[in-house]
């Protein structure tokens, strides 16, 4: 059964009147949590662009940045989509519950924030709103300032990206201890580690954009420490 079955599922088991954040209540537990990953990125996503006024295309081709969609299915990430900016219920709301839902400060939120940065980034331009969005999102997901300057430098084409910024190191650490945060940046992105955490299979996007980036960081530290 694909996952969105699944969430057309999770969708037709509210009653009249109940917003999304009631979905969030439900899905708590493995394996419906990969569900609950998937509303969450989707949600948060239509709460971004009702923020920043700027939806300039069709938002399930933005999705496709993060999720593998087939045709059959982009009725039912639309109906997400459309459900969320209809929602009377603020995007804090909906932070605050899927917060609660993964836990706060964990890898899990650290994961559906690439997908938010993913789709913000999808249209090539990155609005100040959708940044405060963002800041306010992470904030509240229990991420500190640092941890969110590491994840924007990997997606905001606005300079070149610090590798010791990407890998959440600092540039007088010893090489080791570098390498040593690179290996283990690895091992969390592997997909199996992700499915594990609740990220959906099909969100393949985030692990390989997330891979990308922290081996090349690792690759320019090391050709400047070893030259």
């Amino acid at each position: 059964m694909s996952i969105w079955t699944r969430i057309s599922r999770a969708l037709q088991a509210l009653t009249s009147g109940e917003g999304l954040t009631a979905v969030f209540d439900r899905l708590r537990a493995p394996p419906e949590r990969s569900v609950a990953f998937t509303i969450a990125v989707i949600a948060l996503s239509a709460k971004m662009a009702k923020a920043d006024g700027l939806v300039t295309r069709d938002e399930v081709t933005a999705f496709r940045e993060v999720f593998q969609i087939a045709r059959e299915d982009e009725a039912g990430a639309a109906r997400v989509f459309n459900l969320a900016r209809q929602d009377v219920a603020g995007y804090e709301d909906y932070a605050r519950r899927i917060a609660t839902m993964f836990g706060q400060g964990t890898g899990t939120l650290c994961d559906l924030m690439e997908g938010l940065f993913h789709i913000a980034l999808a249209d090539g331009t990155y609005h100040p709103a959708e940044d405060a969005f963002l800041a306010e999102v992470a904030a509240i997901f229990g991420m500190d300032e640092s941890q969110f300057r590491t994840l924007r430098s990997r997606f905001v084409p606005d300079a070149a990206p610090d590798p010791y910024t990407v890998l959440g190191v600092s540039p007088d650490m010893p090489l080791d201890q570098i390498r040593k945060t690179w290996r283990q940046l690895v091992r969390e992105s592997h997909p199996d580690a992700m499915i594990a955490r609740g990220v959906p299979a099909e969100a393949v996007k985030i692990a390989e954009k997330r891979l990308i980036d922290i081996n090349r960081a690792w690759e320019e530290i090391s050709a400047r420490e070893t030259a």
